[in-house]
């Protein structure tokens, strides 16, 4: 259902955009480049305004303030990764590479990787990664969470399934690789199932591990339960050991368009890596976090949490 809305967007400009040339092209050719130019480049005004309130907001944060140079990079970035993401792999392209689990023989002894994507996203969020885990080995799985405006908890079971089938493929705890709310409902996950032992890694790319002051314009259980101090994120790791963070490596920027303030993508006990000039999109596929992140997976990691 995502897809095909995403789809019908896509679609819509495109063919309003089109429209809007034919139309106006043959009498007033400014009118029309400029309405075209509106068209399908308006979504950039939006995220300049996003990153310079994120600027604001960010203001008394610990994290230290983007300088202009980097907010122009992010915003950038930002203009070329996300349309990539939500006008073309999504609503197109979310199923171009299947998961990789078959033969089971194949993956034996080597570590396993379970992609969870964040809000209004699918499988096709992944596609880079995926491709680049192709041959490699290493069995994966890129989840489709629904319901899309459904509670976080109602994502647990898909979650475990998806561990159960990757855990058995591979005779290993899988990695956990988690885009923004994606990485709260691998948290979810780990306290339901009281999971910690079952899971090598878990990585969060841009992951409002303490709310962000954009949920409170958005609908749904899950956008409530992303706002800042939320009962839901105020009780999540109740119950929870102390040290139920180490596992966590949290990627995060200072130029973060949609989770702010920056810290909220933080946890106190994990390895919060620090990526300047990057938007939220784009941080999930900064080569460096790529390269780091898969490394992982050939990494013997067995002993660091014992």
């Amino acid at each position: 259902m995502l897809a095909f809305l995403q789809r019908v967007i896509t679609l819509t400009l495109l063919a309003a955009a089109c429209g809007w040339l034919l139309y106006f092209g043959r009498h007033s050719p400014v009118l029309a480049g400029a309405g075209l130019v509106a068209i399908v480049f308006g979504y950039t005004a939006f995220l300049a305004a996003e990153l310079m309130f994120g600027r604001w907001v960010n203001r008394g944060d610990p994290v230290p303030p983007p300088r202009w140079a980097e907010l122009g990079c992010a915003w950038l970035g930002e203009a070329v990764s996300a349309p990539q993401v939500f006008c073309w792999r999504q609503p197109f392209r979310a199923q171009a590479v299947a998961d990789q689990l078959l033969p089971p023989e194949q993956f034996q002894g080597r570590r396993g990787v379970v992609f969870i994507h964040g809000f209004f996203c699918n499988r096709g969020f992944w596609t880079p990664w995926l491709t680049q885990l192709q041959g490699s080995g290493h069995a994966f799985i890129a989840l489709n969470l629904a319901p899309v405006l459904g509670s976080i908890e109602d994502y647990v079971p898909q979650i475990e399934d998806a561990v159960q089938r990757i855990t058995q493929a591979t005779g290993l705890a899988p990695l956990l690789v988690c885009h923004s709310m994606g990485g709260l409902a691998a948290r979810a996950w780990l306290k339901q199932m009281k999971a910690q032992a079952r899971v090598d890694r878990v990585v969060t790319l841009g992951t409002p591990h303490r709310g962000t002051w954009l949920a409170r314009l958005g609908r749904g259980c899950n956008a409530r339960q992303m706002r800042p101090l939320s009962d839901w994120l105020l009780h999540l790791d109740h119950g929870m050991p102390p040290d139920c963070h180490v596992r966590f490596i949290c990627w995060y920027s200072n130029c973060d368009n949609v989770v702010f303030p920056a810290s909220s993508a933080t946890l106190p006990g994990a390895d919060n890596r620090l990526l300047r000039g990057v938007a939220h999109v784009a941080l999930a596929f900064a080569p460096s976090v790529m390269a780091a992140t898969l490394a992982l997976l050939d990494e013997d990691a067995s002993g660091l949490y014992l």
